[in-house]
């Protein structure tokens, strides 16, 4: 006799009607194990949910782009030195010690001709993970955007910290520095990279190039200095994991050297670019985060008050 409810065997797809073949009078069991389970909520829209730090003391877990912070503390909107911008985005959150470096950093910023400071862009959501929109990385409160626009004003209203724009400082796709480009960002740079808990800092190919050309002193900085995609709007800090923060996973260090040549041959990759690998594999779309992708931790810090 055929169960109330059930539907008949040729309207199963063919892996359940294989299974019914072979269980039998088990066969709603298999039909149980078949079914499909509800979607996991993805990460990004459980932590930019959250419109506040968790009450717990600050720590990070997991690595840039798979993780979260607790108990992140709040860059304010506005400093002696800085300015955060785009507040609607609520990112102006991050680790301490990432609060503190921005701090002397804008310090040092406010000392250079034409520079009145900084103004900060993403550091994180107040909880971290991934953000729904934007970022892959600046999901533990270490990773912060630095905009290359010198400020004119630390005076800027909510509304007019949305709508300002940076500068773009790139030519030719990025092989090479626009008029844009001043000694000031040179020292700008060197003294972000400088700081013993930067990792790395991330800007375009020709930006590395030109101030591989142009340091005449110590180098050793530029090593911290890594070219990457895009980053002609602003600079992309990123502190090494504090220490003490045993579930926090820092990035393998930058190969040894000051990384000039690997910089020169991304630009002349932008100016001569090689021919596509017909047997490159197609990319796959990458998979949107779920909760249990991140750290146990997680867990904890998005249902801490």
């Amino acid at each position: 006799m055929t169960p109330r409810n059930s539907r008949p065997v040729r309207s199963l797809p063919s892996g359940v009607r294989r299974c019914v073949a072979r269980l039998g009078a088990v066969a709603a069991i298999c039909l149980g194990l078949a079914a499909p389970a509800a979607a996991a909520p993805l990460a990004k829209e459980l932590f930019s949910a959250k419109p506040t730090a968790s009450n717990h003391r600050a720590e990070p877990f997991g690595s840039y782009s798979k993780g979260c912070i607790a108990g992140a503390s709040q860059l304010p909107e506005t400093g002696r030195t800085w300015q955060a911008m785009r507040l609607s985005r609520n990112r102006n959150w991050g680790h301490p010690q990432m609060l503190d470096y921005i701090d002397k950093l804008s310090r040092k910023a406010a000392q250079l001709p034409g520079w009145g400071g900084l103004y900060v862009g993403d550091i994180s959501q107040p909880r971290g993970g991934p953000m729904s929109s934007g970022h892959r990385s600046h999901q533990i409160g270490l990773d912060a955007d630095i905009w290359l626009l010198p400020p004119d004003t630390l005076r800027l209203s909510q509304s007019q910290r949305e709508q300002i724009s940076s500068i773009s400082l790139r030519r030719n796709q990025g092989a090479f520095v626009n008029n844009n480009w001043t000694p000031q960002h040179h020292q700008l740079l060197k003294a972000a990279a400088s700081d013993p808990r930067v990792a790395r800092i991330f800007i375009f190919p020709g930006a590395k190039v030109q101030m591989c050309n142009d340091e005449k002193g110590d180098r050793a900085w530029l090593r911290k200095i890594r070219p990457w995609w895009g980053h002609h709007y602003h600079f992309h800090v990123r502190l090494s994991c504090p220490p003490g923060a045993r579930g926090c996973e820092n990035q393998a260090p930058p190969p040894p050297g000051d990384g000039c040549e690997d910089a020169r041959k991304w630009v002349n990759d932008i100016l001569n670019p090689p021919p596509p690998d017909p047997n490159a594999p197609k990319p796959k779309p990458r998979r949107e985060l779920v909760l249990a992708d991140l750290p146990n931790a997680c867990s904890t810090v998005l249902q801490g008050r």
